[in-house]
Formats: structure tokens, sequence, C-alpha cells
């Protein structure tokens, strides 16, 4: 299980290498464009992709690492095993949530086979997949971090995990 949540994250931190590399260059291009006179319509459209696919492969990454917007006050103020018990049930939520909505970004990701972009003229599918890829990857890491914490005695919290390359 470690492993392939290993290979998820690299691929994962890949993702948003790409995706970040993709934006600094659409909005590089767009600056420089304005200088000079006018900027390419695309690069708008682009960059605006570039942040989608971001978020898609950042999300799962921020809930591994305890990054993603919580409320740890009431966690910090039980005691006993309670704590452990409201963060299972967190992860378990989130995955459940993501799992039951990956059918809809699937007719999502399905409608946008018939669209195109203004600017760029992709199909609209290929964009409308970074929900899909955001509702799978962030199940999967929310999957990774139950069965974490029940079968390897994980206690839910953010690790010192090798999150270095």
């Amino acid at each position: 299980m470690r492993k392939a949540e290993k290979i998820i994250f690299h691929f994962c931190r890949a993702g948003i290498g790409l995706s970040f590399l993709v934006l600094i260059v659409a909005v590089l291009t767009q600056v420089i464009g304005r200088t000079l006179s006018a900027s390419p319509i695309w690069t708008e459209e682009l960059t605006r992709y570039a942040m989608l696919y971001m978020v898609a492969f950042g999300a799962g990454l921020s809930l591994r690492s305890g990054d993603l917007v919580n409320v740890d006050v009431v966690c910090d103020a039980l005691g006993g095993h309670w704590p452990w018990r409201l963060r299972l049930i967190s992860a378990t939520a989130t995955a459940g949530l993501c799992a039951y909505l990956v059918p809809a970004a699937w007719k999502y990701v399905s409608i946008g086979a018939l669209q195109t972009s203004p600017a760029m003229a992709v199909r609209m599918d290929y964009v409308h997949f970074s929900v899909m890829a955001l509702l799978i990857l962030l199940c999967l890491f929310a999957s990774f971090r139950v069965l974490g914490m029940i079968f390897l005695g994980d206690d839910g919290l953010p690790d010192a995990r090798e999150d270095t390359v």
C-alpha cells in the first residue's frame, strides 16, 4: 500500500510541476505580449486550464500532508480515542463522497467532448477531466489514510513521511 501511495505521490508532484511550468510560460507570454503590443488570447485560457490541473494534482497531496483547511480545535479538545475516530470518520467521508461523485464527473467529462474552448479550440473533455482527476486522486489519498489508520496503526495526523524526491 505504501508503495502505491508513493508512486501516486510522485505522479502528483510531477503533475503539479508540469502544470505550474505551463502556467508560468502562459503568464510570462501574456505579460511580454502586453508589454510589446497585445497578448495572445490563448494565454488566458491556458492559464485557467493549468490552474485547474494544478489544483487537481495538489488536492490529494494537501490531504496527505494535512494542509487542507480543517478544524483541529474540536479534535484537539477531545480526549481519549475521539480525535483518532473523528479523523477516521473525516477521511472515510471524504473518500466516500469523492467515490460517489466520480460517475457525475465522468458525465461532465463526456459532455465536454462535444465542446471546444473558444480561443485554443481544445476539446473541453480534456479540461473537464481535471475535475474527475481531482476526485479520483482525493479519493485515493483519503482511502490511503483510512487504510493506514486501520491496518497500519497510523494516527491519521500528518507525519514525517518521505515527501522529498
